[in-house]
Parts: structure tokens; C-alpha cells; sequence
């Protein structure tokens, strides 16, 4: 498929439409005069959420409980402290 040629008059004049074929997938070349000048190019999604799969079932660590840490300060004072500052 050929790439799309557009003349900047015609990219300004008609500018949602174009962006909605790039969206679409398309790319346009930008011409000025007949020179190339620039190309608009879809935006490759880019997630930063990894979905990785599980090492192990998660019946094997539905019931696991921790022991509460014993630290010098209650998490209560903490969050009362944080509240305060705001």
C-alpha cells in the first residue's frame, strides 16, 4: 500500500480527518511544495502494566497469614501524623 501524500494547505485545512487515519493506522507523508517535509506515523501503544504469569497457584497462598510487625511506632500514629501535615 502506498503511503498517503498530503500538502500542509490540505493537512491544516483538514486536520481531525488526517489525524483519524493515522489513528486508524495509516501513515501520511507531509509535503510542502512537493518535498517531503514530515511523516505522521500512528503512536505505538506503550503499557507500563506488566501481566506476568503466576509461579505458583493461588491455592497455595489463598490462607497465609503474616505476623504483625513489631514496630516502634502504630501505623495509626502514622497515618494521623501524614493527615496532619496536609
Amino acid at each position: 500500500m502506498a503511503m498517503k501524500q498530503v500538502g500542509v494547505a490540505d493537512l491544516k485545512n483538514n486536520l481531525s480527518r488526517h489525524l483519524r487515519d493515522v489513528k486508524a493506522g495509516e501513515t501520511i507523508e507531509v509535503t510542502d511544495h512537493d518535498m517531503p517535509v514530515a511523516r505522521l506515523v500512528p503512536v505505538e501503544p506503550k503499557s507500563r502494566l506488566v501481566i506476568r504469569e503466576p509461579t505458583r497457584p493461588f491455592s497455595e497462598i489463598a490462607n497465609k497469614r503474616y505476623t504483625p510487625a513489631n514496630l516502634p511506632v502504630s501505623s495509626l500514629e502514622l497515618l494521623m501524623e501524614d493527615r496532619a501535615r496536609r
